[in-house]
């Protein structure tokens, strides 16, 4: 499996990647705050978050929850998934609505998605879900710790 080359991203998709970490305004308008703050227009910021969106520069942009404090659940998750039912197994699996996001790795578990639920309970329950549409034993890995990691980029 090769990699995607890097995205080109210039000053201001820089700016707009550290500006929209946190701290997102929670006024009428967040989205014209924004890109007052950094100099531009809220057309210009939309459709450069867009980009960024569909180039796989930024994989999501919407609130964090903590969910455990919303009475929820969420756990790493990964599968074996045999090479050549990869697109179905895929398919399966983010059809369920418990999936955050789901990911290919190059190891024997080769697929690794994140399952959130509303109770402690749906974990369990959304995990056999999945073993029965796929026929596959899921490992899960509960949060022992949690780290935030700040990414700010040079500009």
């Amino acid at each position: 499996m090769s990699r995607p080359a890097p995205a080109v991203i210039d000053e201001l998709d820089r700016h707009i990647i550290n500006a929209v970490q946190g701290g997102f305004p929670l006024v009428d308008e967040p989205y014209r705050e924004v890109a007052d703050s950094l100099g531009t227009t809220e057309s210009e910021l939309l459709t450069r978050l867009q980009r960024m969106l569909e180039a796989k520069v930024l994989t999501r942009f919407g609130p964090m929850f903590h969910v455990e404090r919303l009475g929820g659940r969420f756990v790493l998750a990964a599968l074996a998934v045999p090479e050549e039912r990869f697109d179905e197994v895929t398919a399966r699996v983010n059809a369920l609505p418990e999936i955050a996001h789901n990911y290919r790795r190059e190891h024997h578990l080769n697929m690794w998605f994140v399952l959130a639920t509303e109770t402690p309970e749906g974990i369990a329950a959304a995990t056999r879900r999945i073993e029965a549409d796929t026929g596959l034993p899921v490992f899960a890995f509960p949060k022992l710790r949690e780290f935030f990691v700040d990414m700010r980029l040079k500009a």
